[in-house]
C-alpha cells in the first residue's frame, strides 16, 4: 500500500516545485540572461530528489517558460514569450493586441454586481466593470465584459483609454494589469458554453437577437492566489474558432 502511494507523493512534490519556480519566473526573479539554479542546487535547497527537479523543469520547458542552453544551464524565456506560453498556447489572450483592436463601449466604472463579486471571492458586492468590442480588420467578432475587484479596478483608473468610449486601440486588459499588479497573473480558469444574443449584444456584434454565440468565461489568478479579473466574452462563431492543444500527463 505504501509503495502505491509513493508515485502520487512524488507527483505532488514536483508539481509544487514547478509552481514555485513558475511564480518566481513570472515575478522576474530570474531576468533574461540570469541562470536558474541547477538541478543539484534546487534538489538540495528544497530537500527533494534530482528526478523531482528534472520533472518540474520538463513542465516549464514544455510551457515555454524556460529554455536549456547546453553547457550553460537553464534560463527564463523572454517576457513576451512567457505570457503567450503560460496561457496554454491559446493565442487569443496576451497576443490579441498583435492583430486585433479593443474598442471600449462601456468605460471603466464602479458598480454593484453580486454575481461577479461572488465569482471573484470578494467580501463586498462592489466591483469595477468595463465592456469592449474586439475587432479584426474593423469587424467586431467579440464582446467582453470585464469585472475587477475594487483594489484592482483602481489600478486602471489612470488609463485614459478606459475612461470613455474610444476608437480602437492596441490593448488587452491583462496586459494593462501586468505592469500594475503587485504580483503577475499566473493562470486562468476557463469555461466554454453557448448563449443566445441579447438585444444589447446583437446591436454591438451586428447580428440578430437570439443568435447562438460562443460564450467563454475566464477567471484570472495571480501567482499569490488572488482572483484579479473575471472576463465574460461572447463570440460570433463565423468570425472565431477556438483551438487548444491537449497532451497526456507526463509526456
Amino acid at each position: 500500500m505504501g509503495r502505491m502511494a509513493e508515485p502520487a507523493q512524488r507527483e505532488s512534490t514536483y508539481l509544487r516545485l514547478a509552481r514555485e519556480l513558475r511564480a518566481a519566473i513570472l515575478r522576474h526573479d530570474y531576468p533574461e540572461g540570469v541562470r536558474l539554479p541547477t538541478e543539484a542546487e534546487l534538489a538540495q535547497l528544497h530537500g527533494v530528489s534530482r528526478q523531482t527537479v528534472r520533472r518540474a523543469f520538463q513542465d516549464l520547458v514544455a510551457e515555454g517558460l524556460v529554455h536549456r542552453v547546453p553547457g550553460r544551464g537553464t534560463f527564463a524565456a523572454p517576457r513576451d514569450e512567457q505570457y503567450l506560453r503560460q496561457f496554454g498556447s491559446v493565442d487569443d489572450l496576451m497576443g490579441l493586441s498583435i492583430d486585433t483592436r479593443m474598442n471600449v463601449v462601456t468605460p471603466l466604472h464602479g458598480r454593484v454586481d453580486v454575481d461577479a463579486a461572488g465569482r471573484l471571492g470578494l467580501h463586498t458586492d462592489q466591483v469595477y466593470k468595463l465592456a469592449f468590442l474586439r475587432l479584426h480588420e474593423d469587424t467586431a467578432f467579440c464582446h467582453t465584459s470585464v469585472f475587477l475587484p475594487p483594489d484592482v479596478g483602481r489600478l486602471l483608473e489612470p488609463v485614459p483609454e478606459l475612461a470613455e468610449p474610444s476608437t480602437p486601440s492596441a490593448f488587452t486588459v491583462i496586459g494593462l494589469l501586468d505592469g500594475r499588479l503587485p504580483e503577475p497573473i499566473a493562470e486562468a480558469e476557463q469555461s466554454i458554453t453557448v448563449a443566445d444574443a441579447t438585444p444589447e449584444l446583437a446591436a454591438h456584434l451586428g447580428c440578430e437577437p437570439g443568435r447562438a454565440l460562443l460564450r467563454i468565461d475566464r477567471v484570472y489568478q495571480s501567482v499569490a492566489g488572488q482572483l484579479v479579473e473575471l472576463a465574460i466574452s461572447h463570440f460570433l462563431p463565423e468570425h472565431y474558432s477556438y483551438r487548444v492543444r491537449l497532451r497526456r500527463s507526463g509526456h
